[in-house]
């Protein structure tokens, strides 16, 4: 059974996430503080992290960026907050996803459900032989999800590496951000497109020596981004 950790020190939000998702058939466990929320995730393995922002003794953007010094798993931030920014800087840390209170329980299972449904069919092992597609100096180990620049290993958060493999795996091909964010996170952006935005970015720095000039991802101004192959 895939389980899931949600930090979220509301009790009552906390209860009815934790009641809607285990009748979808998740084991859920729900964690009030924010040092206690990172202490599990750090040592319980989960498929999802629903983290909400405002927390005591740790918000979640600290404990964001502490899951992913060690750990790939999906995190879904949530937050009261409405602004721009804390959705872009939740996204920067290396959060998968930011939904804002209040939502539906539907759209949180149905968010849960794609995520995990991802991340399951990314980390299965495979037994064959490893796949590697190699552009320019960039190195892509498919199945070991690792990116090497010119030999150098890059670290890239689950959604980077789901972006990049996307782009380079059809090359030339022009996607718009609508379609990469239904392609990646499986399910319709509903004007959730800043967060492709962000993920491209973050790339960019990570994978390009010049992120303004860039080999790899060029932008195609009001359609999408092309992998240049």
């Amino acid at each position: 059974m895939d389980k899931i950790l949600i930090v979220e020190d509301d009790v009552s939000i906390g209860e009815l996430e934790r009641d809607y998702l285990e009748i979808s058939g998740y084991e859920v466990h729900v964690e009030l503080s924010g040092l206690m929320g990172l202490k599990k995730a750090l040592e319980n393995d989960y498929n999802l992290v629903i983290l909400d922002l405002m927390l005591p003794g740790m918000d979640g953007f600290e404990i964001c960026k502490e899951i992913r010094k060690v750990k790939d798993i999906p995190i879904l931030l949530v937050s009261a907050k409405k602004e721009d920014i804390d959705k872009i800087r939740g996204l920067g840390l290396g959060a998968d996803d930011y939904i804002t209170k209040p939502f539906s329980p539907s759209e949180l299972v149905a968010r849960a459900k794609a995520h995990i449904s991802r991340y399951n069919r990314l980390t299965q092992k495979n037994t064959q032989s490893e796949n590697v597609i190699e552009i320019k100096g960039l190195r892509i180990e498919v199945e070991a999800r690792r990116i090497f620049v010119n030999e150098n290993e890059i670290i890239l958060t689950s959604k980077e590496f789901d972006i990049l493999y996307h782009l380079a795996t059809n090359p030339n091909k022009v996607f718009s951000k609508d379609r990469i964010f239904e392609s990646i996170w499986g399910y319709d952006s509903l004007g959730e497109i800043a967060t492709v935005t962000v993920h491209i970015r973050k790339i960019r720095e990570k994978i390009e020596s010049d992120p303004s000039n860039p080999e790899f991802i060029e932008t195609i101004w009001g359609v999408g981004y092309r992998f240049k192959g």
